[in-house]
């Protein structure tokens, strides 16, 4: 069963407000955590654009508009990350800070389930070394 536009996790988070700040926390969190540090190297100095391609891709992904495949195509995301070692515990602490911004800015509980399912999939899914 799909979602409707109105039904979308995209729409009952808030839409683009909800994404811009779940993106921006997340790499605060990233930035903060001691344990997120070799992660966030791995993202280097400058966050603008990285930043502008995970709002794009979570938007999408939550059922807002097609903004990261009309831009970049089907999301071949594990050939993008192949140049970076992401071990269990890298996606784990990657995850942390999601979790994390998700928390802060997403007030329904079975919503926030239902996207850190999402985005745990993802994570899950970039692991490429143990």
């Amino acid at each position: 069963m799909s979602e409707s536009a109105a039904g979308s996790i995209y729409e009952r988070i808030g839409g683009v407000e909800t994404i811009n700040k779940v993106v921006d926390s997340f790499y605060r969190h990233m930035s903060l955590l001691p344990q997120a540090q070799t992660i966030r190297a791995m993202h280097g100095d400058g966050l603008i654009a990285m930043k502008s391609v995970l709002k794009k891709y979570l938007t999408e992904q939550t059922g807002g508009p097609d903004l990261y495949s009309s831009e970049k195509g089907h999301p071949p995301m594990l050939q993008r990350h192949q140049a970076f070692p992401i071990d269990n515990y890298a996606a784990d602490v990657w995850m942390e800070c999601m979790d994390l911004a998700l928390s802060e800015h997403v007030a329904d509980a079975d919503v926030r389930t239902q996207l850190h399912a999402k985005i745990r999939s993802l994570a899950d899914m970039m692991r490429n070394t143990k």
